[in-house]
């Protein structure tokens, strides 16, 4: 599998975050829809709803070093919607509802100075085309049937840029769609990034939540 290529060349140290603040509703008595997960000290959030699971530091921590990947980054948080919620849905094909992970993570100076957009497309799979032409080069042939849904270029406050992408993968007979953001900094040393994926069914089934959740991720880079 090709998950994680990217981590090889960050740093820092992993610390979970997360703050839950009540969405505001229309009634005063009803149960929020969502509830906000923020990094303060980075200026970063986005929100889920309210009934989805959070996965412990620990689990996800251990997925991603069995996976290959590493714990690096300086926040990391996980939801998973699953009745019976597993962090191995995280890198696992097949979830049959959808699975959300983000973190905030700094670059290395050499990281840094590569960083591109194609970059932060092929930050957790290989979406650009140069990205999947390096993958076929490999010789390796897990993924397949590659499909772009969204190829949106991001420009917020204070120099914060990056990508959008939604995209679907087959693994051993199985098609999962991607919905990601990857973001950088003005100054190109920091990466914001967040993913959530399920079946092409789970997917379609669950858009709109989806859509919320990857829209209202929203980093506020100091000036």
């Amino acid at each position: 599998m090709a998950f994680r290529s990217a981590r090889g060349l960050v740093g820092g140290l992993a610390l979970l975050v997360v703050m839950g603040l009540v969405a505001a509703s229309l009634s005063g008595c009803a149960a929020p829809a969502y509830t906000y997960v923020a990094d303060s000290a980075n200026s970063t959030y986005y929100k889920v709803p309210t009934n989805w699971h959070a996965i412990s530091q620990s689990s996800i921590d251990q997925v991603l070093t069995s996976g290959g990947g590493s714990t690096d980054g300086i926040w990391i948080t996980a939801f998973d919607a699953n009745k019976s919620p597993s962090a191995s849905n995280f890198l696992s094909f097949g979830a049959a509802s959808p699975f959300v992970f983000s973190e905030v993570l700094t670059l290395s100076q050499d990281a840094s100075n590569g960083l591109s957009y194609d970059g932060l497309r092929d930050f957790m799979l290989p979406v650009s085309a140069a990205g999947r032409e390096d993958y076929e080069a490999t010789g390796e042939s897990s993924l397949s049937g590659f499909s772009s849904l969204r190829d949106d270029t991001i420009t917020a406050a204070n120099g914060v840029h990056g990508v959008r992408e939604t995209y679907q993968y087959t693994y051993n007979g199985v098609s999962d769609t991607f919905d990601q953001v990857a973001l950088t900094n003005a100054d190109q040393t920091v990466v914001y990034f967040l993913i959530v994926h399920c079946t092409n069914k789970c997917y379609t089934q669950n858009e709109a939540n989806i859509n919320t959740i990857v829209s209202s991720f929203t980093v506020e880079s100091p000036s």
